[in-house]
């Protein structure tokens, strides 16, 4: 959306995604909505060829190299098609983001190059029946080390990608012992042919159809131990990395998606005519498109910003918990945009809106998992108060600034600062 902000090469990237949004047969779409395509793998196919995929990954493995906010660019462009797309598009990224920060050689080889040239489509197995939001304390799915395996057993729910993916991501505890249950789990590379890997139950949801979202039973699941990511038990730290893409791509996708629905209703009120004049005439209409715009515009900003942490973050110049605070502001704030935007252009289109004539419907439908998954808006805001309490409750963060309490006509009067 504000494309100024990016450098050359990002914007280069994101008119490549813009153009490969555009190519995407409406077809494609409908066929999606219509639930005649359950999972869209030529999808993948389009932007294998078009060389968009894994835009962050070494170019050794087929990838571009990019940045961030190069990659989030063009995940903004793929919002336009949609969330189911968008997700489809960013899980990439999201599963092999750990696989490229902590994975071996091997792991590299077979499946960042799997991902870059869409000969491998991977998908993350975390949320369990019992642990969604806490995952952590909450989670039963266990890996057992015999002899040169794991035996894996438990269930993952919700998965996206679970019907068509060829490998998932998924987390298990092996250490049952652990005091904290966040130093017992590890991370492990599963691939759809496991023996005892099974899909128990396709989902019918709401809205985001076609994404093949179901749920995984592992029943003695035997995978190689090469297929653990990182250390034994260094599953929490895997997954905090994983965040980073899940929560990033989450925001950017919101704001393409906001942005389509304001645009089909603006579009509309420029030709709808009531009481005598133009939709885009009145007052009513005219504010909601304003409102949107620039919610949409500071959500923009601030994945961008985000997305500049997070490659600080990646240069060792900005610690991860600043990192996160940013990118769960960005989540938090993309999601509502969108969620507000799409909600105002049904307002605008009226009745028309709300039928199948026009796609706000199932743009408002897909928009609302976004305030959900990959941590709801509650979970965001949790994060960013407890990272700003820790910010504010060290010495060093008044270091240089001013004590505005200070400018309190009465602020001698300590007496009267009561706290308990």
């Amino acid at each position: 959306m504000e494309d100024f902000l990016l450098s050359e090469s990002e914007l280069e990237i994101k008119l490549k995604a813009r153009k490969v949004a555009k190519s995407i047969p409406p077809d494609l779409i409908r066929a999606i909505e219509s639930e005649t395509k359950k999972f869209p793998r030529e999808f993948v196919d389009i932007n294998a060829k078009a060389n968009m995929l894994g835009l962050r990954f070494s170019k050794e493995y087929g990838g571009r190299g990019a940045s961030w906010v190069a990659d989030m660019a063009a995940v903004e462009e793929m919002g336009y098609l949609g969330f189911t797309l968008s997700c489809m598009y960013s899980l990439g990224t999201i599963v092999g983001e750990p696989i490229n920060k902590f994975g071996t050689k091997d792991q590299k080889e077979k499946y960042l190059r799997g991902i870059t040239s869409g000969l491998l489509y991977g998908a993350e197995a975390i949320t369990e029946p019992s642990g969604g939001s806490d995952l952590f304390g909450m989670m039963k799915t266990t890996a057992t080390k015999k002899g040169k395996s794991f035996i894996l057993n438990g269930q993952k729910r919700f998965i996206v990608g679970g019907q068509g993916a060829d490998f998932f991501v998924t987390y298990a505890i092996t250490d049952q012992s652990a005091p904290n249950r966040t130093r017992g789990v590890s991370a492990f590379i599963v691939d759809r042919n496991t023996p005892g890997l099974k899909i128990e139950t396709m989902y019918g949801l709401m809205g985001n159809k076609g994404g093949g979202t179901a749920r995984i039973v592992f029943r003695d699941a035997e995978i190689p131990a090469e297929n653990l990511i990182g250390t034994l038990n260094g599953g929490y730290d895997i997954f905090n990395t994983m965040m980073i893409p899940e929560r990033l791509t989450t925001a950017s996708g919101s704001i393409g998606v906001g942005m389509a629905a304001i645009e089909i209703a603006t579009g509309y009120a420029l030709r709808r005519k009531a009481f005598g004049s133009k939709l885009i005439e009145h007052e009513g209409v005219s504010f909601k498109i304003a409102e949107s715009l620039t919610s949409l515009a500071n959500s923009a900003a601030l994945v961008y910003e985000a997305s500049k942490a997070a490659d600080a973050y990646e240069m060792g110049r900005l610690p991860m918990a600043r990192a996160r605070k940013l990118i769960s502001m960005a989540k938090l704030n993309s999601t509502e945009a969108m969620w507000a935007a799409v909600n105002s252009a049904m307002q605008i289109m009226g009745g028309i809106g709300y039928t199948t004539v026009y796609p706000i419907e199932r743009l408002l439908r897909d928009a609302r998992l976004g305030l959900i998954w990959t941590g709801s808006s509650e979970v965001m805001k949790m994060i960013i108060q407890h990272e700003f309490v820790k910010e504010i409750s060290r010495p060093d963060y008044w270091e240089g600034k001013r004590v505005v309490e200070q400018d309190a006509i009465d602020f001698k009067l300590v007496e009267e600062k009561v706290y308990e």
